[in-house]
């Protein structure tokens, strides 16, 4: 909750004093009890003793909102030392006989019990005062008070913990209105331009163009698909940070065709490379395809970025025991221990050469896609082979 204003703090503790229905009863039973004339609850700082709600049966002339020098009153000792000060009569009493708080108010009773929040902040006090001895230091008025300070300092807290509650709905409904706007921005106004790009770059592809013109417009098309990939992930990383989670499109046609075109699409993009695939013998009903198909572009893009070179990267899937397995492994240099932990957090990239791109969201992405089916992604590692497994229950 942001901090306030100091007067507008002091108006607010005034307010919540006076919201708890039952502290003007609590007076008045402390009243009738210790046949004393005022009672109060007082908010006490170091610089302020202030009245959130009074009983004023002998015409002391505090009202709530009244304010007493915090130096001339017994309760600033009180919240120095946090313990509850009560007096018979002053005139014999020892230590306050010659106190200048009694002679201030002309006071000869004296009973004044510290509210401690819940969490040991000291809020100020439950007092009462006569200009007439009165016997109150027994146990049962002393532990009458000690419950009723715990009781409003239940109530202080409660009312509290309420504020910080609506406070921080509010964040959440205004975070969520922001969370919309960025994710309408990755999803439409980037896309925009990218598209026109992308439609200027075909127009100019099916054109009469030299050889030098031809390769230009090659690189524009990657790089419009590099960009559409960059924002694709973006938008899933809001999504799964930011929002409830990625969204799925479940669909019971077959798996295996759309894990065939991702395949085909990286060996296009990486001809120098070698991927093998064994789909044959397995099939995943409902699940999402195109997230499927995305998790295994990550994963394999991911294996190539990483295994040595000239070696090949190997996906195969396989069904048992109502679990679908998805593996995507590689030969290279293994995982570090240290950072196996790391792995599929969001920003985390290992050691890859200037040349490769992106923005350490593969994996996070892939591990979301997982917990979105329901399953989930292993590593292992050593000096063979590394090996990611997608796990998804089907039965």
């Amino acid at each position: 909750m942001p901090e306030l204003p100091a007067e507008q703090a002091f108006q607010d503790d005034i307010a919540d004093v006076q919201k708890i229905l039952s502290v003007p009863m609590i007076l008045d039973v402390i009243c009738r009890t210790t046949g004393m004339g005022f009672a109060a609850v007082a908010r006490v700082t170091e610089a302020r003793w202030i009245a959130c709600s009074v009983r004023d049966n002998i015409g002391f002339g505090l009202k709530p909102g009244g304010e007493l020098e915090v130096k001339t009153t017994i309760c600033d000792e009180i919240r120095a030392s946090g313990k509850a000060v009560i007096i018979d009569e002053v005139a014999s009493d020892p230590h306050f006989r010659d106190h200048n708080t009694p002679k201030k108010y002309g006071i000869q009773s004296y009973i004044s019990m510290p509210i401690t929040l819940p969490g040991g902040e000291f809020f100020g006090t439950l007092c009462a005062i006569d200009p007439r001895p009165a016997r109150i230091n027994t146990p049962e008025i002393i532990n009458t008070f000690k419950l009723f300070a715990e009781l409003i300092a239940f109530h202080l807290d409660a009312d509290r913990r309420i504020k910080l509650s609506e406070d921080a709905l509010l964040d959440e409904r205004e975070t969520a209105h922001l969370r919309e706007q960025f994710i309408a921005v990755l999803g439409h106004d980037l896309r925009n331009p990218l598209n026109s790009i992308n439609g200027a770059a075909a127009v100019l592809a099916r054109s009469k163009l030299d050889e030098q013109s031809q390769k230009m417009v090659a690189m524009m098309q990657r790089s419009v698909r590099r960009m559409a990939s960059l924002i694709d992930d973006v938008l899933d990383f809001a999504r799964g940070r930011l929002g409830g989670g990625l969204t799925l499109a479940t669909s019971t046609e077959p798996l295996t065709p759309a894990l065939d075109q991702v395949v085909s699409e990286l060996r296009s993009a990486f001809p120098e490379r070698v991927i093998e695939t064994d789909f044959t013998n397995a099939e995943c009903s409902k699940c999402d395809r195109a997230r499927i198909a995305q998790l295994l572009s990550n994963l394999v893009a991911n294996a190539l970025a990483y295994s040595a070179p000239g070696t090949p990267v190997r996906a195969k899937a396989t069904l048992a025991n109502g679990v679908y397995e998805l593996s995507v492994s590689n030969q290279g240099d293994p995982i570090p221990p240290a950072s196996m932990s790391r792995l599929f957090q969001p920003y985390e990239r290992g050691q890859v050469k200037p040349s490769q791109q992106g923005l350490g969201l593969g994996l996070y992405i892939a591990s979301e896609i997982a917990r979105a089916h329901g399953g989930s992604i292993d590593v292992t590692s050593n000096a063979e082979e590394t090996v990611f497994t997608l796990r998804l229950p089907v039965s």
